[in-house]
């Protein structure tokens, strides 16, 4: 069933920024060095380990390394090479192939990363609950020989494992069960047969991984079972990688949800102290709040506009026996020019009125 991006997550398509993923993958590659270290020390129960599994294998007579390790021995034409790929192209191909990913199939990216990741994570506990010593390191009467040791002058590595000279001592001789050097290498051979789109990329995908278990079983560095439980970690991680992927999205979503409130949270207080909180009646307008006052404003109701000035209430004259409609507009002086015996128009009018 081919892998298929899962529905959470970000968009079919997308690529995850570089800068987020390095320091993943970093951080499990540390886990995973490190994790190589903690049963280096344990060498009595590595010892009985790899015992029991070469005793199995020859009862099932699948102990192939066997053979595959003296070929390596008698011939350096084949033995170097062999030892060439075993300490550089683990290293060395699955970045690359994850590089890939990320560039040219970004929407496969994430879960295939997943996938490598979990599956490594899964191989740290069987470094640590089985301890495994190689063949390489069994007693000489058990018939295999360090061909790394034995070509150690062809290349960069010493006598301990593929580490570098004077740096075998950071590493773990007995972390042989699982082997993640074929897990990693079916993980890459999945990768090109699933997206690679080419006959060189399909060819690939089946020689790297059958390579990569005969190298490790021609330099004594593996059982044959080391190979297969490699593979089993592999599938186990398969199954688990969309579960992982769908929990840590989930679990970016909670995260992303929290800062969003966190941030509302900061901003209402800002918001209370300039707008009206929600529910309350909105500010009283000038004149409502002159209205609340008891006043009213000068003109209220009359019109006032630019081409006549405000008025107050009228004014009739009084004069010329009080007769209506001898007054004048308030602010207005009479023919004569003297406006000071200007009357309320209340009292002109209630005189006229009992003149009737």
């Amino acid at each position: 069933m081919p892998l298929t991006v899962p529905r959470t997550g970000a968009a079919p398509g997308s690529r995850p920024r570089w800068w987020t993923e390095l320091p993943l993958v970093a951080a499990v590659y540390l886990a995973y060095s490190a994790g190589r270290l903690l049963a280096r020390d344990d060498v009595d129960a590595a010892v009985g380990n790899g015992l029991s599994i070469l005793r199995l294998e020859r009862d099932l007579r699948i102990d192939f390394e066997t053979p595959l390790n003296d070929l390596f021995t008698h011939h350096a034409v084949i033995g170097v090479p062999a030892d060439f790929v075993y300490a550089s192209l683990h290293y060395l191909l699955t970045p690359a192939v994850l590089v890939w990913l990320w560039r040219r199939r970004p929407a496969h990216y994430r879960l295939m990363r997943t996938w490598l990741l979990v599956s490594t994570l899964m191989g740290l506990i069987g470094f640590t609950l089985m301890p495994t010593c190689p063949p390489r390191l069994l007693d000489a009467g058990h018939g295999f020989v360090d061909t790394m040791a034995q070509y150690a002058s062809y290349g960069w590595w010493g006598g301990e494992a593929s580490a570098p000279r004077g740096l075998g001592g950071f590493t773990n001789q007995y972390a042989a069960m699982p082997s993640l050097h074929v897990g990693w290498a079916l993980w890459c051979g999945v990768a090109l047969w699933l997206y690679g789109r080419t006959v060189w990329a399909k060819l690939g995908a089946v020689v790297y991984p059958l390579l990569i278990l005969i190298v490790v079983m021609g330099t004594a560095n593996h059982y044959f079972l080391d190979g297969v439980a490699g593979m089993a970690v592999m599938g186990v991680g398969a199954l688990l990688a969309r579960p992982a992927l769908r929990l840590a999205d989930r679990v970016r979503g909670r995260r992303r949800g929290a800062a969003e409130q966190s941030a509302d949270a900061a901003e209402q207080p800002a918001d209370a102290a300039g707008q009206p909180s929600s529910g309350a009646a909105p500010d009283a307008s000038g004149d409502d709040a002159r209205r609340d006052r008891g006043t009213t404003p000068v003109g209220a109701g009359c019109d006032t506009s630019a081409r006549e000035p405000e008025r107050i209430p009228r004014q009739h004259d009084g004069g010329a026996g009080g007769r209506p409609g001898g007054g004048v507009r308030a602010g207005h002086a009479r023919p004569d020019g003297d406006g000071a015996d200007a009357v309320p128009a209340d009292a002109d009018d209630g005189a006229a009125a009992a003149a009737r």
